[in-house]
């Protein structure tokens, strides 16, 4: 840091240029060949990025590929050396604008510009004063009146950024690749945190939850009620008060998005249900997800969840029942992998239940009910350091990006 401070103290003690972007090199456009056309398409070698290839975060994974002869007979051009990717039309724009570094040759489509920078201009340089500005630029440059947002290239190729010399641009982007790098490490170190807390606790939820067949079993269905919640989308409701039950709810533990009023609950719980998500995606997180109702009349059962209600609770414990349906593996084995899963009523009744004594299924209940909250405090922690840490690197990233603009 001492030596930029010496470049800038050497280089800019009275300020910096300014540039449109449309000065700091040549904006290239894409196309799509023709997906009709299989010779564009079969034993492709060159790398085509499309606006799915751009994190949110600036990162690129180009997975596409074209032909050489889409590159013969349409207008796809090649882009190479280093160039800055950025997505001009796509309904994310509505949340953030994708800027993306390619390093390598590559042609695009439709929905990108790339801009190769001409002598003088370094692109690591450029991409981290865009990342920076994204925010900025998509407020001022996305017009989103149409069914997908789109940049107004006219306002966008005249945004204005500061240009140091090339030695300051280049000292500046290598602080920030490397800090960007730390900050990855430490977000992976936390996630194997995560990771590693997360299996510890299934251990142990496993081992609880696993009996032996000297026990008394039984069918879900013979200990307690099925029920298909019913389609709210239609009654969702900015007045509404009880939160609808749907995977993504179960799945963030209960955090609510939409609501429907009470007047209009088709699938109303009652304290002691659970809800058991019946659908989701290949190898997904949320599939026999569960969730437990704590009070009544609070909260609407949403298609494709369960609601499963025991029917004497003095031979079952319903937090025992919550716990045992969670992600069972009974119920995930229904997920091959490959398709959409969606649980049937048969499945989820069929599933072999494990009763010990009511005693024994309160006891093994309280013992989980102190592990969830155990793991969801650390999650949360980790989550706020890492937060702080993101907060900490784009306070520092603006300060190095911060320049006065020269007089004349």
């Amino acid at each position: 840091m001492s030596r930029l401070a010496n470049y800038i103290k050497q280089h800019v003690p009275d300020g910096v240029e300014y540039r449109t972007l449309a000065e700091l090199g040549t904006w290239t456009g894409g196309i799509t060949p023709s997906k009709g056309n299989p010779k564009y398409w079969e034993r492709g070698t060159v790398p085509w990025v499309t606006s799915m290839d751009i994190s949110a975060t600036g990162g690129s994974e180009i997975r596409g590929l074209v032909s050489e002869a889409a590159l013969r007979e349409t207008s796809l051009r090649l882009v190479t050396g280093p160039s800055i990717a950025v997505v001009m039309r796509s309904n994310v724009l509505r949340r953030f604008l994708p800027i993306g570094y390619i390093g390598i040759a590559t042609s695009m489509n439709q929905d990108l510009r790339l801009l190769t920078p001409i002598d003088g201009i370094d692109a690591r340089y450029v991409f981290w004063v865009l990342r920076a500005d994204s925010e900025r630029i998509r407020r001022a440059c996305v017009r989103t009146d149409g069914s997908m947002a789109a940049v107004n290239s006219k306002a966008f190729f005249e945004w204005r950024i500061p240009v140091p010399p090339l030695v300051v641009q280049r000292e500046i982007a290598a602080l920030l690749d490397a800090f960007a790098r730390l900050e990855a490490d430490l977000g992976a170190a936390l996630e194997a945190e995560r990771e590693g807390r997360r299996v510890q606790a299934s251990h142990y939820r496993d081992r609880l939850l696993s009996f032996d067949q000297d026990i008394e079993w039984s069918t879900l269905g013979e200990i307690a009620e099925y029920t298909n919640g019913k389609a709210h989308e239609r009654l969702v409701s900015d007045e509404g008060d009880v939160p609808l039950v749907t995977a993504r709810f179960i799945s963030r533990n209960g955090e609510a998005n939409r609501f429907v009023q009470l007047k209009d609950v088709l699938t109303p719980a009652s304290v002691g249900d659970t809800a058991l998500v019946l659908s989701d995606l290949p190898n997904g997180r949320a599939l026999a997800r569960t969730f437990f109702v704590d009070r009544d009349a609070a909260y609407a059962i949403n298609q494709r969840i369960a609601r499963i209600r025991v029917r004497d609770t003095g031979r079952v414990a319903p937090r025992f029942l919550f716990h045992v349906l969670n992600r069972n593996p009974g119920l995930l084995k229904y997920d091959n992998g490959s398709d959409q899963t969606h649980l049937s009523k048969g499945q989820v009744t069929g599933l072999a239940f494990p009763l010990p004594p009511l005693p024994e299924q309160e006891r093994i209940a309280r013992i989980l009910d102190r592990l969830a909250p155990l793991v969801e405090d650390l999650a949360e922690t980790l989550d706020a350091e890492r937060e702080t840490r993101r907060q900490q690197f784009e306070y520092y990233r603006d300060k190095l990006l911060t320049f006065k603009e020269a007089a004349g």
